[in-house]
């Protein structure tokens, strides 16, 4: 199995925007296509490395830049939510940023543009929400330790089948906020299904998240069947 990475430089509101693409060469398409949105950091060798799991399943998958060409951050950065916030302050700019990464996606060799998909982590977890709630053409998505806060305007019927990963001890999407969320899709009419693991926080797939007393933390049985949950999602509805 050869892995090639392509930096795509592509235009967007308030762009440049630096994607990276990774698909399997050996691989007979057309192949669905995945979106995969990062964590408040932005895009990062973690979501490459990850992205080459994926497109190890069968997929064609599509690293998203939200933030904009040269705009990321580390942990070691006193404001490293700083571009996050911009877009929590911003839904619609988000919205239509989101929606532009997926007509990169959906426009690569390879990829058929029926069989699409988001997955996303913390603020991606947002994102591949906000997708959904949008009526964007994807067949599903998955939110991995997510933020669950609708936007401030209407949202369409939700079509998209979505999977919740959730952390049942997040201190930053506590069990009310989860329950509102199952709520608000019940009612959006979506088919939807929460994975909540026990003693676990916020962050729970990122091996470089060291911050218990935060409720932040790696914890590698929900990172692993968080993962099988993921992969047998997609098989089902992408085929």
């Amino acid at each position: 199995m050869a892995m090639t990475r392509n930096i795509l430089v592509h235009d967007g509101p308030g762009g440049p925007f630096e994607a990276m693409a990774i698909a399997d060469d050996s691989a007979a398409g057309p192949l669905p296509g995945v979106l995969l949105i990062p964590n408040v950091l932005g895009t990062k060798e973690a979501d490459f490395a990850m992205a080459e799991r994926v497109a190890a399943l069968g997929h064609v998958v599509l690293v998203a830049d939200v933030y904009g060409q040269g705009k990321r951050t580390t942990r070691a950065d006193p404001d490293m939510g700083r571009y996050m916030a911009e877009l929590n302050a911003d839904r619609a700019l988000l919205k239509a940023r989101l929606l532009r990464s997926l007509d990169v996606l959906r426009d690569l060799d390879g990829v058929d543009a029926t069989r699409l998909a988001a997955i996303g982590y913390c603020f991606g977890g947002k994102c591949v929400l906000d997708l959904a709630r949008c009526g964007a053409p994807i067949r599903g998505g998955v939110s991995f330790h997510g933020v669950y806060d609708p936007p401030p305007f209407a949202n369409s019927a939700i079509s998209a089948k979505l999977l919740i990963s959730h952390g049942w001890d997040d201190p930053i999407a506590p069990p009310d906020a989860m329950v509102a969320l199952a709520h608000e899709l019940t009612q959006a009419g979506c088919d939807w299904q929460v994975h909540a693991y026990g003693h676990t926080g916020h962050a729970f797939t990122d091996r470089d998240a060291n911050m218990p007393e935060r409720g932040l933390a790696y914890q590698p049985d929900a990172d692993r069947r968080s993962f099988r949950a993921m992969a047998d999602f997609l098989a089902e509805i992408l085929g």
